[in-house]
């Protein structure tokens, strides 16, 4: 399938590479390595990376403005249902491929690469650029390291396995990856967002099953001057707490009129759970759009259910 994927590059004169909604580092860098690598080892062509951008990520690197193409080919990246592709018009593509690493919910292109076992959409691209005649450099490389790396949180994560490991050691050998820098491109932060966490820390609800939430709202995000994205990503930053098993953030993005559910569990799968409200994900790291506070009330009343039913399970030994 590799080959099958570079044959089309290669037959396209005008490529678009986009990826899901609500853009996190993984999409946003295996969009942005995926449309360099074609640009430099094909110049004569016009690739484009589209979607909306976030301020938090300026630093990983600048998308394309957009275009009307026609006959054009679309490489969709880290999204698995056509609901959540962002930015681009279908109709203006002759040919569609989907590299994602999200369990199986739809067939929406000509090709789809899954590989869901892999911790992140840009462990696939690596290993692409690795099996075809795809030129790569320092930059792009990375550009993928850090993508593997925010989705697999620092490496935290079961997905992560051996061949994770073989991977991206030989990316660091061959293109002398600078570690240090990558990661303060990924994880240094302004101070209202910090004070933001604080916040969040302060004020977020846990029950006794172990769900912890909170409902951050427009008046909270302009009140701290971040933006609801940053707001919203802060989910990972609460992994280790003891009395949480189950850990979400409630979100309100006034401009897209609607609420962003953010959800993460080092217990019970979730995404099931998180397909029933429209959303999915991963097993133990989903997301869902509602419209209202009050469904993800109702949400949060499923997943604190989920948990009784799993310490239940958990206490009797199964």
């Amino acid at each position: 399938m590799y080959n099958k994927i570079y044959e089309k590059i290669k037959e396209y004169n005008t490529i678009v590479v986009a990826r899901h909604v609500g853009v996190d580092p993984d999409a946003l860098c295996g969009q942005l390595a995926l449309r360099d690598a074609i640009k430099l080892t094909f110049p004569e062509k016009k690739v484009l990376a589209v979607g909306t951008g976030s301020a938090k990520f300026t630093s990983i690197g600048k998308l394309d403005k957009q275009e009307d193409v026609s006959n054009a080919l679309l490489i969709v990246v880290d999204t698995p249902d056509i609901k959540r592709v962002d930015s681009v018009d279908f109709t203006q593509f002759s040919y569609k491929i989907k590299i994602d690493h999200h369990p199986f919910v739809e067939k929406f292109c000509d090709i789809e690469l899954i590989e869901d076992t892999a911790c992140s959409a840009c462990e696939i691209l690596m290993k692409l650029l690795l099996e075809i005649p795809l030129k790569c450099d320092k930059n792009i490389a990375s550009k993928l390291y850090m993508g593997l790396v925010s989705d697999s949180n620092r490496f935290l994560f079961n997905s992560c396995t051996s061949e994770t490991f073989t991977l991206v050691a030989k990316y660091i050998e061959k293109y002398e990856l600078d570690l240090s820098s990558m990661y303060q491109k990924l994880y240094l932060r302004p101070l209202n967002e910090v004070r933001l966490e604080g916040y969040i820390s302060s004020n977020m609800t846990v029950t006794k099953n172990g769900l912890s939430y909170i409902e951050i709202t427009d008046k909270i995000i302009n009140e701290f001057g971040v933006d609801s994205a940053a707001a919203g990503n802060m989910v990972n930053n609460f992994n280790f707490i003891n009395e949480v098993i189950i850990w979400t953030t409630i979100t309100e993005d006034i401009k897209n009129n609607q609420i962003r559910v953010s959800i993460r569990s080092r217990g019970p799968e979730i995404n099931k759970l998180a397909e029933k409200y429209g959303g999915g994900g991963h097993k133990f790291a989903s997301g869902v759009k509602l419209k209202t506070f009050e469904e993800a009330r109702t949400l949060m009343k499923d997943l604190d259910k989920l948990l009784e039913d799993y310490n239940k399970e958990v206490d009797n030994g199964n």
